[in-house]
């Protein structure tokens, strides 16, 4: 068993913005009776809690989990009643304003969305170390996000357009939908390093499972570190996995 098992969230643990299951939350309170478990994804804490947290059974070992909202961004760790931020590399609101303006540009250039027509919810949302731009709007429902970009050419056009639009941050692919923006070298493996330094624990002896290990997927930074990778088709193959784990 791993000292640490990582897990990405979207299309991992749950299907994208959607609270884990029954029985997820039922397995990963299993795994965190035996291990420390930690997730990371672009979603913000709130996003965390309501996904996560809340799903799991009341007597699940929080002091075991460790959350990395805004592509490790930022640390909470569970402190007795409450989550404890430990680190937030916060962006700046000029960093903000610069961000938007290029967004919007690449959505032009691109022709890939259309600001001008309406969206479910806010198409660009700050949350603190993150810009995050969601092509459907935030709250976009789940069937619409998966038909939007299939084959991920959408994103990967408006990702190549902002990496050289704004060279001094980190730019990378999110969910179905999303492009998530941060402070330069701030991505999942510099979450991963940042707490693998906390815990003490050596990167080669983490396990990180995510769903978009490929070249130019969400997961791709964790390869900048040495932990090993695991990748996974989708939540059920999760199951299955963790179900090995704690046989």
């Amino acid at each position: 068993m791993p000292p640490l098992v990582i897990f990405d969230l979207d299309g991992t643990l749950a299907e994208s913005k959607q609270p884990i299951t029954s029985e997820m939350g039922m397995l990963v309170a299993k795994l965190l009776d035996v291990t420390q478990v930690a997730v990371v994804s672009g979603g913000a804490l709130s996003q965390f809690l309501k996904q996560v947290v809340a799903k799991l059974p009341p007597d699940a070992r929080l002091e075991h989990l460790y959350l990395l909202p805004t592509s490790g961004a930022a640390l909470y760790e569970w402190r007795g009643d409450a989550w404890s931020k430990i680190y937030e590399e916060r962006l700046s609101e000029t960093e903000k304003e610069t961000i938007e303006t290029a967004i919007r540009a690449a959505a032009k250039e691109t022709g890939c969305i259309d600001f001008s027509k309406s969206a479910w919810g806010e198409r660009i949302e700050y949350r603190g170390g993150q810009v995050t731009l969601s092509a459907l709007g935030q709250q976009a429902p789940l069937d619409e996000k998966k038909a939007w970009d299939p084959d991920h050419s959408k994103r990967h056009a408006l990702h190549a357009v902002l990496k050289e639009r704004l060279p001094n941050f980190s730019v990378g692919i999110g969910g179905a939908t999303s492009i998530d923006i941060t402070k330069r070298g701030v991505d999942k493996a510099y979450g991963i390093r940042k707490l693998c330094e906390r815990l003490g624990i050596p990167e080669s002896e983490v396990l990180y499972i995510g769903d978009e290990l490929a070249s130019g997927g969400n997961d791709e930074a964790v390869y900048k570190t040495n932990v090993r990778a695991e990748n996974v088709g989708g939540p059920s193959d999760t199951e299955r996995l963790i179900k090995s784990m704690v046989k």
